[in-house]
């Protein structure tokens, strides 16, 4: 079975309050920001990318890519970047990674669609942990996902546990899930 056209969305829209306040995105990881990192694996793997930024968007337009705000204010978190995902998609399906991971799996949205069938979300999970800001979802839920935001709903678990999810095991790349919240991690992984 072919993959059907995915959007992408890369999910950059926080505070980086861990990493003192700075926009991790835009950190510099290896000689590059690290959103570039993420993208060189993510962008191969969809139709359409769009990269979700609640600041500093003339730096993120340089990458080429569609972005995108927060349509709810307060920096609401990844549902939020979803939210504005799912309704400036041009595509059915949309594939969500955060801009501090740069290990992600180059083969992650193959490997969700294979196992999505007739769920609304496919999450991947590494051993017992899930993954929720990398998965896969439908369109289709952006009204139950309004509903979630409007009454106050922020925690992406939460969410997505009032729905048809499938977990995707990734237990043999399970490195590759790591992601860089502090200066001290960005330290450490630019050495390794």
């Amino acid at each position: 079975m072919s993959q059907p056209k995915i959007t992408g969305v890369a999910l950059a829209g926080g505070l980086g309050r861990r990493m003192g306040s700075v926009d991790k995105g835009l950190q510099l990881f290896r000689g590059e920001p690290m959103v570039s990192a993420v993208l060189k694996r993510f962008a191969p793997q969809v139709a359409e990318v769009l990269i979700n930024a609640n600041q500093n968007r003339e730096q993120y337009e340089r990458f080429g890519y569609r972005v995108i705000t927060d349509e709810i204010a307060g920096f609401a978190g990844p549902l939020a970047g979803l939210h504005r995902a799912l309704s400036e998609a041009s595509h059915d399906l949309v594939a969500t990674v955060p801009c501090d991971s740069p290990f992600l799996p180059e083969d992650l949205v193959s490997r969700l669609h294979s196992q999505l069938e007739r769920n609304d979300l496919a999450v991947a999970k590494t051993f017992s942990q899930a993954h929720p800001v990398f998965c896969l979802c439908r369109r289709k839920v952006l009204p139950h996902l309004t509903s979630f935001l409007e009454s106050g709903g922020r925690k992406i678990d939460a969410w997505y546990s009032t729905l048809a999810v499938v977990e995707v095991n990734f237990d043999d790349e399970s490195e590759a899930f790591r992601n860089i919240n502090t200066a001290e991690e960005l330290t450490k992984f630019e050495r390794d």
